[in-house]
């Protein structure tokens, strides 16, 4: 059997898997923080923390991943990786208080830093170019699918069992992956990545974490607050240091040398801002339903859900029809615009426009993003070489995570800066101009990515391109058309 499973098909089982886990469980772990807050007796500023913990040490162990990838091999790394995460799994469903789940959530996060850029980098080398459209589709399943699902799960679980019944969920999917990648996949022999970089590490670990902690208190605490600004300017000072640091270092952890390919500093332009605009609107609409419709979590899960179904059908589109049509700089481009189109339009909605014509939206907006997300992520490693591939993922996935909470912070602003509540009739309603001024943000950054998207030159991505069934069929007729043994003026012509 071991035989018969091609190593494509045994990576992206594994990556699936693992990374549908570790996304998921942003989502419907904030579904259950108000029953984790009611059962440790804390307020929601203190609940919060769950949260935080989670995403400061993802941020702080992402850089380190694409090093430990290539120097203990991609299969032993995703493998620590899948059991690290899974067990903190079920120590979070087992805490007694909130700062013993507030450090399983940690232990969680170094586990989850680690999934996304190994398993890319090992999906992307078992992909030779010419396939790596495919690769990408296989992507958009966890990226997309498990953000959706969340609320969804969680909301029933939280309902129905308990609120450590969100982290227990993880458990069997973990083993499963664990088993599946310990039997099925190859043994990659470890490469040499140089010294470990102890200061690229910490500088990029620690300058990441503050900045996304900042980013995430900001909505709340007010970002005048001397507990938001601190870290935010320690965070980029750390950064800066850090970007001087690397460009000196032989062997970098972050290899910014790789933003020379004009390729892959394109693309990286494009996932950062594509980011900020799609998550961002992802939790601000979970709000709109919640906050401004006054939908229960389960409901406005649902009503989100119709996202993931759009992305994935736009994702066989985008992979089987327009990227070999089209390339990647109109695609890019052309999704990104429908993207911003459809967020724009979520901020018509009205009090009594129907929910359906808000969950439509919602399916457009994934079909359109499938556009951006699927050949995206198939140009930007094309013109990357198969010994940078581990450092080039690294620095993709940390660009993406970086949006996202710039996504997320910049849309809740917005609501906040506008006031999510005004006074009607001396009766305190929820005010639906906040959401609407969150969507026309997240559209602009859109049309931003427009522009990034239009710098991408299709002949640095030819290699990725997949030839279409008439450039085929134009290529056999050629072949057929020259004689088995040609004459010498046959020859010339040749």
């Amino acid at each position: 059997m071991r035989a018969r499973i091609g190593q494509k098909v045994v990576v992206a089982v594994v990556f699936v898997a693992a990374m549908f886990m570790s996304i998921m469980d942003a989502t419907i772990v904030n579904v259950a923080l108000p029953t984790i807050g009611r059962e440790f007796s804390v307020g929601p500023t203190a609940v919060d923390g769950i949260s935080i913990a989670f995403l400061v040490s993802l941020a702080v162990f992402i850089p380190a991943s694409g090093w430990l990838g290539d120097r203990f091999g991609g299969k032993r790394v995703m493998l620590t990786a899948v059991v690290v995460f899974t067990v903190a799994s079920a120590l979070c469903g087992l805490a007694w208080s909130l700062p013993s789940l507030v450090a399983f959530r940690v232990l969680q996060g170094v586990g989850g830093g680690m999934l996304a850029p190994v398993g890319m980098a090992m999906l992307f080398r078992a992909f030779p170019p010419r396939e790596r459209i495919r690769a990408s589709a296989i992507l958009t399943v966890p990226t997309t699918l498990a953000p959706a699902l969340g609320p969804v799960i969680g909301g029933v679980l939280v309902t129905d069992l308990s609120w450590r019944w969100v982290f227990y969920v993880n458990v069997p999917i973990g083993i499963a992956a664990f088993l599946f990648g310990l039997i099925f996949l190859d043994r990659v022999a470890p490469g040499q990545p140089g010294r470990f970089d102890l200061p690229g590490f910490l500088l990029s670990g620690i300058g990441l974490g503050s900045l996304m902690y900042g980013l995430s208190e900001g909505p709340d605490r007010g970002w005048g607050s001397p507990a938001v600004l601190v870290p935010i300017v320690a965070g980029v000072l750390l950064l800066a240091a850090m970007i001087v640091v690397e460009l000196r270092t032989a062997a970098p952890m972050v290899d910014l040398r790789l933003l020379g390919d004009r390729l892959f500093r394109a693309c990286n332009g494009v996932i950062v801002l594509s980011s900020v605009a799609f998550l961002g609107t992802l939790y601000a609409i979970s709000l709109y339903f919640q906050d401004g419709r006054g939908l229960s979590p389960l409901a406005s899960g649902l009503s989100t859900f119709p996202e993931a179904v759009g992305v994935m059908a736009g994702a066989q589109l985008a992979s089987r029809v327009l990227y070999p049509r089209l390339g990647p700089r109109r695609h890019i481009a052309i999704g990104l615009l429908g993207t911003g189109i459809s967020m724009g339009l979520l901020a018509l909605l009205t009090e009594q426009t129907s929910l359906w014509w808000a969950r439509l939206l919602m399916f457009s907006m994934g079909f359109a993003m499938a556009q951006v997300f699927v050949p995206t992520q198939t140009a930007a490693f094309a013109s990357i070489t198969s010994a940078a591939t581990g450092r080039a993922s690294t620095m993709f996935n940390t660009v993406r995570q970086l949006g996202g909470a710039v996504g997320v912070a910049l849309l809740t602003s917005a609501i906040v800066a506008v006031g999510p509540t005004h006074l009607v009739g001396g009766a305190t309603v929820a005010n639906l101009t906040a959401y609407r001024v969150a969507f026309l943000v997240a559209g602009a950054v859109c049309l931003l990515g427009v522009a990034a998207a239009l710098t991408i030159r299709d002949a640095d991505a030819a290699g990725t391109i997949p030839p279409t069934r008439r450039r085929l069929a134009a290529e056999r007729a050629a072949r057929q058309a020259v004689p088995e043994n040609p004459t010498p003026g046959n020859r010339a012509l040749l």
